[in-house]
């Protein structure tokens, strides 16, 4: 059984997701003019992470954006992510020209369940916001990877659904130059959460 690690490279500290054409990505998320401080260490984590995946997932959007870029791309990343499988969830989509890409249009907790049950190495999931949502309301997965970035966005799209707490438990916590934070959280299990319930009288 894999775990399915909930991958986010930039989330504002009130726990938005960095999305195109909103404030936070033109002002100052991963890819803002100017760019953000250079920060190597960052850039070399990141690629260590995603080295570790036996398959990257992603909704329609994110595949869209990506398949246009990393196969012509010469960056550290490319070479990694066009050569491990990956697996876009859609509905609409017939077919993925990305090599090493499937479709999955099934219902998104089975077909999630399915990927944990195969061997090899972690399930990193990437965007789009709405496909993360997704991920989270199934309960399915066993790590939060994030990135917080030194900003409160004040709108957009959250990564946790409104509506319901979800308790989670450090496993590792890092700071870069850059001002990022680098977190690492499980969620906490049943019984973990039942011991946190007050006592009755």
């Amino acid at each position: 059984m894999r775990n399915l690690v909930i991958n986010v490279a930039a989330l504002s500290l009130d726990g938005y997701i960095c999305e195109d054409d909103t404030d936070f990505s033109r002002r100052f998320g991963p890819h803002a003019t100017p760019p953000a401080p250079d920060d190597a260490e960052s850039d070399g984590m990141a690629l260590d992470y995603i080295r570790h995946a036996g398959v990257h997932i992603m909704g329609r959007v994110t595949y869209e954006g990506w398949a246009s870029f990393w196969p012509a791309s010469t960056l550290p990343a490319a070479a990694v992510l066009n050569d491990t499988p990956k697996v876009v969830f859609s509905k609409t989509l017939t077919e993925a020209g990305w090599p090493e890409t499937r479709i999955a249009s099934g219902e998104l907790a089975e077909e999630i369940a399915k990927l944990k049950a195969e061997d090899g190495g972690e399930i990193i999931a990437h965007g789009g916001a709405s496909f993360l949502q997704s991920l989270v309301r199934t309960g399915l997965v066993d790590e939060y990877r994030l990135a917080i970035w030194p900003v409160a966005a004040g709108a957009g799209t959250p990564l946790f659904p409104a509506g319901q707490s979800y308790g989670l438990h450090l496993l590792s916590c890092h700071s870069f130059q850059n001002g990022v934070t680098l977190v690492r959280y499980r969620p906490l299990t049943e019984q973990e959460l039942a011991d946190r319930e007050p006592a009755g009288e």
